[in-house]
């Protein structure tokens, strides 16, 4: 798995095995938690095609220009499909919180855990080997995309390795005294699974939502304000103001130099000079990331109406 496209594909076509053996084994078992396991994988398999589309319309951006209905890039798109699918991973597992409880209520629910058992050893394997290959590969790819991908990959394995455990005790108190806590043994592990999952995407969803809201990074604005203040220093210029947000993979910053109304003239290749420096010193080499820099004898400062 060299690309984020081809990381991310890996990691879709494991994802439809496992819904396909959830909703299979989750039907023969009778186990609404299984069921639950594969209709979350079905879930995280349609935002997997979502990222797969983004990741390549990113690459093919950066590589062969911007096309003109999207001239300011894909990279805006990127916390949108993190944040809808930090949403509804919460909203899968807020609605199997509320179906367990119900369930507990009307008495649990009979499941045969033979085949239950076999699933989840055969899933916890695949989970566990795909999250970890895609760690992997993310060291070199640094994607924000397959880091949720990987996210979505431990939640699942600690759904399936707590329904193992679940089921295993639900083999060894059959036929004992406690034979009748049987029926609560399903529904009871898909209501810890649920809570412990709910929370876990939040993170994610906390940073898209400030991404989305152009909320500027402190270490983005501290870097670009250092470099700022440098070359006022260094020109003589009179102040400038600095503008950062981070948007998906994209850094972006501007930067408005004042310049004094007296200042005599100077060849535009200087000014230009003065451009290519700022941008090299904020990694303007690197195709997502957007600097601006421009010149204004006007104070840029952006002040209360």
């Amino acid at each position: 798995m060299r690309t984020e496209q081809q990381t991310l594909r890996v990691s879709l076509v494991s994802i439809l095995v496992l819904s396909c053996l959830g909703i299979g084994f989750g039907l023969v078992s009778g186990s609404a938690a299984i069921m639950f396991d594969g209709v979350f994988s079905l879930v995280d398999a349609v935002m997997s095609v979502v990222s797969i589309i983004l990741a390549g319309l990113i690459a093919t951006s950066t590589a062969q220009g911007l096309p003109r209905r999207f001239s300011m890039g894909f990279w805006h798109f990127e916390p949108l499909v993190l944040c809808l699918n930090a949403l509804v991973m919460m909203s899968v597992a807020g609605y199997a919180l509320l179906q367990a409880v119900t369930a507990v209520l009307d008495g649990g629910r009979e499941v045969e855990f033979g085949p239950a058992v076999i699933y989840t050893v055969v899933v916890l394997i695949l989970a566990c080997g795909t999250a970890i290959a895609e760690h992997r590969a993310n060291r070199t790819i640094n994607s924000a995309l397959v880091a949720m991908d990987v996210k979505g990959w431990i939640m699942g394995a600690g759904v399936t390795g707590a329904l193992l455990v679940a089921f295993i005790i639900g083999m060894i108190i059959d036929g004992t005294s406690y034979e009748h806590l049987m029926p609560y043994v399903d529904p009871v592990v898909l209501i810890i699974v649920a809570t412990v999952l709910i929370p876990v995407p939040l993170r994610t969803l906390t940073r898209a939502l400030s991404e989305i809201a152009l909320v500027t990074p402190p270490d983005l604005h501290a870097q670009g304000r250092a470099v700022a203040d440098r070359i006022v220093a260094e020109e003589g210029f009179l102040g400038a103001e600095v503008y950062a947000a981070q948007v998906g993979r994209s850094r972006q910053v501007e930067i408005a130099f004042e310049v004094s109304p007296d200042i005599p003239p100077r060849p535009l290749t200087e000014w230009h000079g003065i451009r290519q420096a700022v941008a090299a010193e904020l990694g303007g080499a690197d195709p997502n990331n957007w600097i601006t820099v421009w010149f204004t004898t006007d104070s840029p400062e952006v002040r209360e109406p």
